[in-house]
């Protein structure tokens, strides 16, 4: 078979039948990765000894005992904020492009238990954002592309675990998000992007930018994929005080579902975005009823950004005081740490009473609901070249993004159209704490009416 651009299911089943192999496998995405990872300037370190010792490890096993489960002798790669023992972690800075860990993160431990393959660490915006970033640059591994045109961003911060995966070079990967980091790759992309619930998945051994709103999610083909790693990733971990004990088991449910859309969704967005929305909103009338909800006014981006930017710059102390923001890539990163260290504690106390406040507002609105529904991002991909808070209309106010990762709700963004340049759009489903078999039922359902997601970029397919 072959494998690029196959889902999950499809590449387990023919490991199944004897149709590949998992070193078979390795050695298929470890080519790609070498080949297209510096034209999208996507991956930042190959670990072909480590993907190829693991995949004879898979096929080892499957040989013997047979399949494990789904992601046994699949390939992924991570962003490069994950820690991976004996490979650089550089958390996307020039400054710790050397810095190795003599551990695994728990979601890369509980990956390689279920038998998945790790082939690369992929590239990130210099310290997740947490320098304050305002263009593509902000890597010292270069502005990450996405496949459908090498003239426009990935999107950030998880910009390479996006751009692999649409072009085919991994057929899943993880990354993180705090505020938009992982919807946002995923709008750009044309990928399938799921940001768990708060606390779902353990942050051990991945960088902290913002302790209560960090959250690790899978950046797949199909929002189906995204429910099978999710699995695999989640549950509890001492080693993270934050993760809940309500264990989680993927499952589509079929029903009735019932969905919201904000009255001011389609505000200061692209035609094309628009477009692709109210058409998508069509399909969903089919399956779903749709109605009309409204959020309350409310102060919903500075609470978060209040939040984020104090514990940025307390997670960032160290890294600030030995003045090594000096290296970074981006201009705006270098004096970005010493701003975030004016703000007062009586600011973040207030933000954090307020964000009580928001989390009733969310489930006051939702409740009843299976997902809100909303444009991923108001635009499609911007230029590589520009600072994308210029050119993009709409990046200055965020309900659901501010809301749903204050509140540490879960959502899935999936393509839904494209531009007129021919970038893709995508939708977000957001639903209430720990309902990601809601939100995922309702995408899957959704990809099942659509084949949005079976479209890839020309120039990468094999």
């Amino acid at each position: 078979m072959n494998p690029v651009y196959a889902s999950v299911r499809e590449i387990s089943e023919a490991i199944r039948t004897g149709e590949t192999s998992p070193v078979d496998l390795a050695e298929v995405f470890i080519g790609r990765l070498r080949e297209h990872g510096p034209k999208l300037n996507s991956v930042v370190t190959i670990m072909e000894g480590r993907a190829l010792k693991e995949a004879k490890e898979a096929q080892r096993e499957i040989r013997e005992k047979g399949q494990g489960g789904p992601l046994h002798g699949i390939p992924y790669g991570v962003k490069d904020l994950i820690a991976t023992r004996g490979a650089p972690t550089t958390w996307g800075a020039a400054p710790l492009k050397d810095q190795v860990f003599n551990h695994d993160a728990t979601a890369v431990m509980r990956l390689r238990r279920g038998g998945a393959v790790l082939c690369a660490k992929l590239a990130m915006i210099e310290l997740a954002g947490g320098m304050g970033y305002r263009q593509p640059y902000a890597s010292f591994t270069g502005p990450c592309a996405t496949p459908w045109s090498l003239k426009h961003w990935s999107g950030g911060s998880s910009s390479g675990s996006g751009s692999s995966v649409a072009a085919g070079l991994v057929p899943f990967a993880l990354g993180s998000e705090t505020w938009g980091s992982i919807l946002s790759p995923a709008n750009n992309c044309g990928v399938s992007g799921l940001r768990p619930t708060y606390g779902r998945v353990s942050r051990h051994g991945a960088m902290a930018l913002s302790w209560t709103l960090d959250k690790l999610g899978p950046l797949c083909l199909t929002a189906d994929d995204c429910g099978i790693v999710l699995e695999a990733v989640s549950g509890y971990d001492p080693r993270d005080t934050t993760t809940t004990r309500k264990r989680y088991k993927y499952k589509v449910e079929v029903d009735e579902f019932r969905l919201g859309v904000p009255k001011d969704a389609l505000d200061e967005t692209q035609e094309a975005v628009a477009g692709s929305f109210r058409e998508s909103l069509r399909v969903l009338e089919r399956f779903a009823t749709v109605e009309e909800v409204e959020f309350p006014v409310f102060p919903y981006e500075a609470v978060t950004r209040t939040i984020l930017n104090a514990e940025a710059a307390s997670a960032f102390d160290e890294f600030t005081e030995e003045d090594l923001a000096r290296g970074l890539t981006a201009p705006e990163d270098r004096y970005g740490p010493y701003a975030r260290t004016i703000l007062l504690a009586r600011d973040y106390l207030k933000a954090l009473r307020l964000r009580a406040r928001m989390a009733e507002i969310a489930e006051n609105v939702m409740s009843g609901y299976d997902a809100i529904v909303a444009p991923a991002r108001k635009t499609a991909a911007s230029p590589i070249d520009q600072e994308f808070r210029k050119v993009a209309p709409g990046t200055a106010k965020d309900v659901m993004g501010a809301l749903g990762n204050g509140a540490g709700l879960p959502a899935i963004s999936v393509p839904n159209g494209f531009s007129e340049e021919g970038l893709p759009t995508g939708i977000q489903f957001m639903g209430r704490a720990y309902d990601e078999n809601r939100v995922l039922s309702v995408a899957v359902e959704y990809q099942r009416r659509t084949d949005w997601h079976r479209r890839h970029p020309p120039a990468f397919k094999a």
